[in-house]
């Protein structure tokens, strides 16, 4: 899944282990990251009461999760931070999350959320988007080069699109199917069925063997059991790249949009500031539309964004048939299903 194997693979692992980097240290990196823009550094007990190492004395969740004990001064994170880029970054993203609790501690309980659920994911994610750069890596020091040609390019931004693009159909059909058993379109002797019905529709996957009403395979996602709506994904997905784009703006960022960095610009922060601080008090819509000029998810960032590996793609895909045929396996699906599930 390399396009340019013979390209260097920016993976800073090695050199953080190299530096002897450990958990406290990447969080500090972190919130040195969110100062640089002129936010909020954490509290005296974040550092306190965060677990951000697997304890060795009992059996712990290691699902990574940001949590507001809502009294103005308790926020903590939970993760079992190993010493990796994935985990660096899934740092910074539950650093965001802290952030936004942080910037609308001062709102009154009702409206200490996200404008909209997808916005708390999204913050985390636009960050994300400028560590995740050679740039910002070389910056702090963990990448001996910033330079890139247009095969690196492709190699970064084709894992970054297995990563955002490719959740976009899953984040959808979570939901779709979770709304089907709400409505009692999908009945529970259809529950594995029309999960598969869905997958196969907007994925193109199945299962590698029958599956029978036997099995409850939507439950294998952490989401479906803990009743967890997913939907917020699918949107933060679209959303951080709009963010993105009006963050790199505001840092004076030339070149191509996959290569902005917001780190130390006050003006990025500023308008951040100003997203996060009102936390759900406002409709998203007004939000969005006096912060970025817009009042609508629109996916034309996210395009901008990956522009380069699209034209890539294209040549690439040239004799190719793209898309799938119908799987004739699944059993009969209702004539009103899916499609008119949102209506």
């Amino acid at each position: 899944m390399i396009p340019f194997p013979g390209k260097v693979n920016v993976d800073v692992t090695d050199e953080m282990v190299r530096q002897g980097y450990n958990a406290t240290h990447m969080f500090r990196v972190a919130e040195e990251f969110f100062t640089s823009l002129g936010l909020i550094e954490m509290p005296k007990e974040f550092w306190e009461g965060s677990m951000i190492v697997k304890p060795d004395d009992r059996d712990v969740v290691c699902h990574a999760a940001a949590w507001d004990f809502y009294n103005r001064k308790d926020f903590r994170i939970r993760q079992c931070t190993k010493v990796t880029m994935d985990d660096f970054f899934t740092v910074h993203h539950e650093m965001g999350h802290i952030q936004y609790f942080l910037q609308y501690k001062n709102q009154p309980v009702s409206f200490r959320g996200g404008a909209n659920p997808g916005f708390h994911e999204a913050i985390g994610d636009v960050i994300f988007l400028s560590v995740s750069t050679p740039k910002h890596l070389h910056t702090i020091n963990l990448l001996k080069s910033e330079t890139s040609d247009p095969e690196t390019d492709i190699n970064f931004l084709l894992n970054m699109a297995l990563q955002k693009i490719a959740l976009l159909p899953f984040g959808y059909l979570i939901d779709l199917w979770r709304w089907g058993v709400f409505r009692e379109k999908t009945p529970p002797e259809r529950y594995t069925a029309d999960w598969w019905y869905l997958r196969t529709k907007y994925q193109g996957i199945c299962p590698p063997i029958r599956r029978t009403e036997e099995q409850f395979d939507p439950g294998a996602k952490f989401h479906i059991p803990n009743n967890t709506p997913y939907i917020r994904y699918f949107v933060s997905y679209i959303l951080q790249f709009q963010l993105h784009e009006k963050l790199c703006e505001a840092a004076n960022h030339t070149g191509p949009l996959h290569t902005c960095d917001i780190y130390r610009s006050k003006e990025a922060g500023a308008l951040l500031k100003k997203i996060l601080e009102p936390g759900s008090s406002r409709p998203w819509t007004e939000l969005l539309q006096e912060t970025i000029g817009t009042n609508k998810i629109d996916a034309s960032s996210l395009m901008k964004y990956f522009d380069p590996v699209i034209r890539w793609l294209e040549k690439q895909n040239v004799n190719e048939t793209l898309g799938w045929p119908d799987f004739m396996w699944l059993p009969p699906v209702p004539e009103d299903y899916p499609e008119n599930i949102g209506d």
